[in-house]
């Protein structure tokens, strides 16, 4: 009788572990679009698991390797994407760096000015991150002595790139989430 409570306590154990890094999981998937390293986040949480568990179930160190190559891939298209957009539209490269500096100051403004519980955060992060890269792709051009409808023009484009960037960056943060629980069934 006493093995079968060991067992069962095991059992319990382990799925409310597992039911709290999952949730840490999705709450570092919402990070992303505060601009916050929420992918690393995750990666961190599995590679604390696959460290600290003796379980053969749940995610061990080839899906640690597996998120973490994930994870430099979601940042290299964030930054890629959010850029390349006004790089086309032959924003300078003050107006990029600008660009990407006053979208993680807008995200976290944003965030402030919208005080809605959850919905109104995540709206606001977004718009926030929109609104500085075009913010910050306009004054990088405006300091360079770009005229004002090509300012405009590059700021948009910075502003879609953004967008796009956060965007992809969310996704691969969803694979990663994804490919976690896929691990606990596999």
């Amino acid at each position: 009788m006493d093995s079968l409570l060991y067992l069962s306590t095991v059992y319990w154990s382990f799925w409310a572990v597992a039911l709290l890094m999952i949730a840490s999981n999705a709450t570092a998937v919402v990070l992303n679009l505060f601009m916050l390293p929420g992918n690393w986040l995750m990666v961190c949480v599995l590679a604390c698991w696959a460290w600290l568990s003796s379980s053969p179930s749940g995610p061990g160190w080839w899906i640690v390797v597996a998120t973490a190559l994930l994870a430099l891939l979601g940042e290299v298209l964030e930054t890629l994407l959010g850029s390349a957009a006004a790089s086309r539209k032959g924003a300078t490269r003050r107006a990029m760096l600008l660009s990407l500096l006053a979208s993680m100051v807008g995200s976290l403004l944003g965030t402030a000015l919208l005080p809605i519980p959850v919905l109104g955060t995540i709206i606001g992060a977004i718009a926030g991150a929109a609104g500085g890269a075009f913010a910050g792709a306009w004054l990088g051009e405006a300091w360079a002595g770009t005229d004002r409808e090509k300012r405009v023009e590059i700021g948009a484009a910075a502003m879609k790139g953004r967008l796009i960037g956060m965007a992809a960056k969310l996704g691969v943060g969803l694979l990663i989430f994804g490919l976690q629980l896929l691990s606990f069934f596999v």
